[in-house]
């Protein structure tokens, strides 16, 4: 089972990857953050597997963030800035999706995060 947190200062992009997630059975949902600092605060107490990470948000910016985790999960960028796609590579993420993504490049980028397991996720049937 792989733990996620959402971390994304917009409702609907929320909505979009619970919901894309929910088609997926060893996703397991743990929070939902809409600022780096509630991440902070989260991942201060708990430990999960896989960060879903926007880039344009208030107080600290996605990249900021990321870069104050000594230890960070893994992390999916989701984002409609394409420009700044080599310094998440350089900074270890599994993928980078640019808003609006489809379920397509979505599970393209789960797979990534599970490749070290011994099979490809399943779509929930």
């Amino acid at each position: 089972m792989i733990t996620y947190i959402i971390i994304d200062d917009e409702h609907i992009a929320h909505d979009i990857i619970r919901g894309h997630c929910d088609m997926l059975p060893n996703l397991e949902f743990k929070a939902d953050c809409y600022d780096a600092i509630e991440a902070i605060d989260y991942l201060s107490k708990h430990d999960i597997d896989l960060i879903f990470l926007d880039l344009n948000m208030p107080k600290l910016k996605g990249f900021q963030f990321l870069k104050t985790l000594s230890s960070p999960p893994k992390v999916i960028v989701t984002t409609a800035y394409s420009e700044f796609a080599i310094e998440g590579y350089e900074l270890n993420v599994v993928d980078y999706l640019l808003k609006p993504f489809s379920f397509e490049h979505f599970l393209t980028a789960i797979n990534k995060v599970t490749s070290s397991d011994t099979n490809p996720v399943k779509i929930r049937q």
